[in-house]
């Protein structure tokens, strides 16, 4: 019995999990992408930019050919948006379900199940006071189901419910907003400090453009080294405990038409959702494999 069942005063092997992108390069370079085999929650309030991420999440995963799965509490998720993003949907599980209890269960189906690689909970759009009467035991039983396994849980919520069980707690918020009206932008106090020329509120003609956002890390297991550069100088301690980007509303943006889709405060920029295959072009190709096996 000691070779096949361990001690139990011994200590695991605390091996770095394996991360992967989340699509969005700030992120990415700021808390190192989502663990596998681990529990990861990103909260904030409504436009905070969670469905973007979810959507940027999803598209990396999805076209590299990795099963996925979704389930959805609220019944929110529009896959004709998912699908102008990048993600493929052929590869994605949509669960819609009414109701927390319905949702957590259909999710504990999912993770028992296996053959996912990468399986969301959105409960961002739950209210408040049900989620808080989620007990903790749940959580604990979520992140001891994956564990020491290749599957990545991330939830989306409005307050962080997971707590100590989730191995990476993002809290993401928007700083401003950007209107497609000419001399319109920023609606905030945030968005006068971003060295725009005017801050006025937008008309009702105008059109949501894209935004600032932020994001902290909240609680994380595996300490993240962010790489630097020798002659580039430090950043201040603000810049060390946020990551600003910036979202469009046309994923399909390019520079020529005015910046990447996707970038960051801190001199890097990324072309994320424009990289990644269109899904027609996925379907097409799989349909001339199948015609031609040769």
């Amino acid at each position: 019995m000691a070779g096949r069942v361990p001690a139990p005063f011994r200590l695991r092997d605390a091996a770095p999990p394996v991360m992967v992108s989340t699509g969005i390069a700030a992120l990415d370079e700021f808390a190192g992408g989502l663990p596998r085999g681990s529990l990861t929650e990103i909260y904030g309030s409504p436009c905070a930019g969670k469905t973007s991420i979810l959507h940027s999440a999803l598209a990396a995963r999805t076209c590299a050919s990795e099963a996925c799965a979704l389930v959805d509490a609220q019944d929110a998720f529009d896959p004709a948006s998912s699908q102008a993003s990048g993600v493929f949907l052929p590869k994605l599980l949509w669960v819609r379900s009414h109701g927390l209890e319905q949702a957590f269960r259909c999710l504990d189906l999912v993770l028992q199940g296996g053959g996912f690689g990468f399986v969301v909970l959105d409960i961002a759009d739950a209210p408040v006071r049900l989620v808080r009467k989620v007990p903790l035991n749940v959580w604990f039983r979520l992140r001891r189901t994956v564990e020491d396994t290749s599957t990545i849980l991330l939830v989306f919520s409005q307050e962080s419910n997971a707590k100590m069980c989730a191995s990476l707690v993002l809290r993401v918020e928007r700083e401003a907003a950007e209107w497609s009206g000419q001399g319109q932008v920023g609606t905030s106090a945030a968005g006068c400090s971003t060295g725009k020329s005017a801050c006025a509120t937008h008309t009702p003609g105008c059109l949501l453009d894209g935004a600032a956002h932020t994001a902290e890390v909240v609680r994380a297991l595996a300490k993240h080294k962010r790489p630097r550069v020798i002659d580039q100088p430090s950043f201040k301690n603000s810049a060390e405990a946020h990551a600003r980007f910036r979202l469009h509303a046309n994923p399909w943006r390019t520079a020529a038409e005015g910046g990447p889709y996707m970038s960051t405060s801190i001199e890097n920029s990324t072309t994320c959702s424009s990289d990644l295959p269109f899904p027609k072009d996925l379907e097409e190709e799989q349909e001339e494999r199948m015609q031609n096996p040769g």
